[in-house]
């Protein structure tokens, strides 16, 4: 799956260097859409069946969109944040990985969001090495967002991943008495999740947008998703979805050539 993990991660190195006031969340689609075709990799959400089928090969949501945002037309503009999430297959296996980045000069208050969900995202994976179960680090995750002033998103949580890239089990980025009893499961080697905490400014509920897809924040305020896919091995969790070791390398250039949407 690292195989995969390092697409993902490439594909990222894509849209951050194309990420700019100015430019459309469509251009960014097509530059990863070319990518993972140069890598022969399988992009994941293409094509996901819903009412109208995903068309689109990353999720880009915009401000105050949580998540599953349809990239097209919109022009980011300086202070705006976009999350984008990606996944491919290669070789049957399958990475997924969310970034919210900077739009130009973000005010210092929207920082502090990306900083907090970013840092929720490190301290579940840290704490990963040192619980033996998953409702422990849910805990512990919705105490940090807590204490840092904003809302965990209950309706979107993350998942296994493997050769699907929705698997068993639910990994919910908060712990509810029902979760404990009946969903919880052992971090154990040969686990591998994919960990996505997803944190609103305001409230943690959001709402359906029009087009059958996008979800976006009650209040209007802004939202942030970071996802990593990660491991459990024997000495630890691995971030299959982090940047190229030591002898790693991708077989394409993860910088971004001109292109028009599609």
């Amino acid at each position: 799956m690292r195989r995969a993990g390092l697409l993902v991660w490439g594909a990222h190195q894509v849209a951050k260097s194309m990420v700019r006031p100015g430019i459309t969340t469509g251009e960014i689609d097509v530059a990863v859409e070319r990518f993972f075709e140069a890598n022969g990799a399988i992009p994941l959400f293409k094509g996901v069946p819903g009412k109208i089928p995903f068309p689109a090969v990353c999720c880009m949501s915009v401000n105050d969109e949580v998540v599953h945002g349809i990239p097209g037309r919109r022009v980011l503009l300086d202070g705006d944040v976009v999350s984008i999430d990606t996944g491919c297959k290669i070789g049957g296996w399958c990475g997924d990985s969310a970034v919210t980045y900077p739009v130009g000069v973000i005010s210092p208050e929207v920082g502090r969001l990306l900083d907090c969900t970013s840092g929720v995202l490190d301290l579940a994976i840290q704490l990963m090495g040192s619980r033996s179960r998953w409702s422990d680090v849910a805990s512990e995750m919705a105490k940090y967002v807590r204490d840092h002033g904003f809302s965990v998103v209950e309706n979107f949580v993350g998942h296994g991943i493997g050769r699907k890239m929705h698997e068993d089990p639910q990994v919910p980025n908060f712990c509810t008495p029902a979760f404990r009893r009946n969903h919880d499961f052992e971090l154990e080697p040969g686990l591998v999740i994919a960990v996505e905490p997803m944190v609103n400014m305001g409230s943690k509920k959001v709402r359906p947008l029009p087009d059958h897809w996008t979800q976006s924040t009650v209040d209007g305020k802004p939202s942030a998703h970071f996802e990593h896919t990660v491991a459990i091995t024997d000495s630890g969790p691995r971030i299959l979805t982090a940047a190229p070791g030591v002898g790693e390398t991708l077989d394409a250039p993860v910088k971004a050539e001109k292109v028009t949407p599609l």
